[in-house]
């Protein structure tokens, strides 16, 4: 099976695995209509919606004077407010066609096993991870498909500010591993992919987590169809 869509919306395209799937993408004959924060990333990158965007930062509640709120807030906002807001603004036009269209998230392992010293970045994803789960079953009887790719460690730019540039972008997979994983998976039409590791746990014990959880999630909503008539 092939990729079926032909034009991409990709958010966070202008850097680390958002710039490494638009580059694959294009390769493959998709169309892509780029989204970044950064204006100069955009100038010099230039039915399917790809939310990548993305950023991590770390936060010790041993030391509140330490914690910035601020902060903390930008990142739900990044990583999880921001995606629904898409999602919205994006319904309408993809509920109306006749053809079927799809949301891509990229997650993280994280989603389910938080890091304890980044407590925002494992909140925010694990929101996301829920909303994702709920978007999918609410849409099932549409033609919107929804997929979560949930990479391990990439080696990108996301990984500065805890480890330090060099040190970060030497930690994890290649980018070229990811969107190798993730563009199989993606032609498979799978759900849920799952690319490179997961630390602390075999790839076998973190799979068995996510089927124990969609099992669980999938008598809770069927139970609360019931109620609902």
């Amino acid at each position: 099976m092939s990729f079926p869509y032909k034009h991409v919306l990709l958010v966070g395209a202008t850097s680390g695995i958002g710039r490494a799937m638009a580059d694959h993408f294009i390769a493959n004959g998709v169309k892509v209509t780029a989204v970044g924060r950064r204006q100069e990333r955009l100038e010099d990158f230039v039915a399917n919606v790809f939310l990548n965007a993305g950023t991590q930062t770390g936060a010790n509640f041993t030391r509140p004077d330490t914690v910035n709120l601020s902060v903390f807030q930008r990142e739900m906002t990044i990583n999880f407010t921001s995606f629904v807001s898409i999602v919205h603004a994006a319904l309408p036009h993809l509920l109306s066609r006749s053809t079927p269209s799809s949301f891509i998230f990229t997650g993280t392992p994280v989603s389910l096993i938080p890091v304890f010293a980044l407590p925002a970045y494992s909140a925010s994803k694990a929101a996301l991870d829920a909303f994702i789960m709920c978007l999918r079953e609410q849409l099932r009887d549409t033609n919107i498909h929804v997929q979560h790719v949930s990479p391990g460690p990439v080696q990108s730019e996301l990984h500065d500010v805890g480890m330090g540039k060099s040190a970060g972008r030497s930690f994890g997979m290649s980018l070229d591993e990811f969107v190798e994983e993730t563009w199989a998976g993606l032609e498979a039409n799978e759900n849920d992919i799952f690319p490179g590791t997961v630390g602390g746990s075999t790839k076998e014990q973190f799979l068995e987590i996510v089927r124990l959880r969609g099992e669980a999630f999938d008598r809770i909503s069927g139970l609360v169809r019931k109620r609902m008539g």
